[in-house]
């Protein structure tokens, strides 16, 4: 496999950016067609933690798969009031220079994953249901899914600054585009196509309601999907365990 970092000029961002690369070692020969997952880290992570928390390295390239996997900082994957747009930044930007600088992949929807851990489980549902026509499949492991629901943020300062300096709480940003609720009931009335979507979370994870939430939401509005629950927190000892199935559910897809 091999492991390179990438550092250019983000024009959604407005400024440097890194993104971390992993691509199977194949003869030219063999590259074309090949599936590239987007891999999105958590609030307290960056592209780094999955080389280091699992073993995406070696699990990837059994699978076949290309793995680009960004910086999320503390965005929420959201085109921010700030002004860094890190929702085109994932969903846009970031796919284009991929297969443009690599050379790998295209944009053909049965070759375009996405899934992410926490905060990137929120950023990989969010970015999969915005653009159901260009990724196949979607997975979450313990994602934020249900924020519009969180009441008062932790930190509502950067909450404010991330998606409406005028908000008080949460809530108010129920039934708009950043409400993954409402994107599933959207998608579905407007008879959009959805991707594959893989859930889990451990049963002593604080996001546990949250997945379990937003599950009961996607049977009710009838969209096939795996949803799991197993002995776990929120931790990367947790989420190690967790790669492996979420390929095996990619390679059925």
């Amino acid at each position: 496999m091999i492991v390179t970092e990438l550092n250019f000029l983000s024009h959604s961002l407005g400024r440097q950016a890194s993104v971390k690369v992993l691509i199977p070692q194949k003869k030219a020969e063999d590259i074309s067609p090949q599936r590239t997952l987007y891999l999105l880290p958590g609030l307290t992570d960056d592209r780094n933690a999955f080389l280091y928390g699992t073993s995406i390295v070696h699990q990837a390239e059994k699978a076949g798969l290309a793995v680009v996997i960004p910086d999320g900082e503390r965005s929420w994957y959201t085109d921010t009031w700030y002004g860094s747009r890190y929702f085109e930044y994932v969903a846009k930007e970031l796919p284009a220079l991929f297969r443009s600088t690599f050379r790998r992949g295209d944009d053909k929807r049965e070759n375009n994953l996405i899934a992410g851990i926490s905060m990137g489980g929120y950023g990989a549902v969010k970015v999969a249901l915005t653009y159901p026509e260009a990724y196949c499949a979607c997975a979450s492991l313990s994602g934020a899914l249900d924020i519009t629901r969180k009441g008062r943020p932790a930190f509502p300062d950067e909450w404010r600054a991330i998606f409406d300096p005028h908000q008080k709480d949460a809530t108010e940003l129920e039934g708009t585009r950043h409400d993954l609720f409402h994107l599933v009931r959207e998608n579905r009335k407007n008879e959009l196509p959805f991707p594959a979507l893989y859930l889990w979370c451990g049963t002593e994870d604080k996001m546990l309601d949250y997945s379990r939430r937003f599950s009961s939401v996607l049977a009710e509005e009838g969209i096939p999907h795996v949803y799991e629950e197993s002995a776990g927190g929120h931790s990367w000892a947790h989420w190690a365990g967790r790669i492996q199935p979420m390929l095996d559910f990619f390679a059925k897809v």
